[in-house]
């Protein structure tokens, strides 16, 4: 398929799908993270080739994610605040240990944007004003 746009930046989907999997990989083993996606997540591969199809969507404009995100991370209903920055930090190692530096700075930007959005989305709507949690 021919997209319309160029990609955000020089990447390949098999290099998109590496650095899911080594990601992905370090959150199962992560002491904060490991659990919580423990609750949601029986299939590894099926979660990773999803979220390498969101990856390939976002970077090289390919038409093969039809999911929310948002949907997905407010239906947990076991997302904190802090794991945003968690999850974040651990990408950015991967990132950085998997890429050139151009792939890894400009993924991360990326991914630094989409996390905003995201914790915008789960945790904020989760808080009153002044940061005082919603009773659920």
């Amino acid at each position: 398929m021919t997209n319309a746009l160029p990609p955000r930046f020089p990447i390949t989907r098999p290099e998109i799908e590496h650095v899911v999997a080594v990601f992905y990989a370090a959150v199962r083993a992560h002491p904060g993270l490991g659990p919580v996606f423990a609750v949601h997540v029986t299939d590894w591969p099926a979660h990773e080739a999803r979220v390498a199809d969101f990856w390939a969507n976002a970077i090289l404009h390919e038409r093969v994610y039809d999911g929310s995100p948002m949907e997905a991370h407010v239906k947990a209903r076991n997302v904190q605040p802090g794991m945003f920055s968690t999850w974040l930090a651990l990408f950015d190692r991967t990132l950085e240990r998997e890429l050139t530096g151009e792939q890894a700075a400009a993924w991360s930007a990326l991914a630094h944007r989409i996390g905003r959005s995201l914790r915008a989305g789960v945790v904020d709507r989760a808080t009153l004003p002044g940061g005082i949690p919603k009773l659920r």
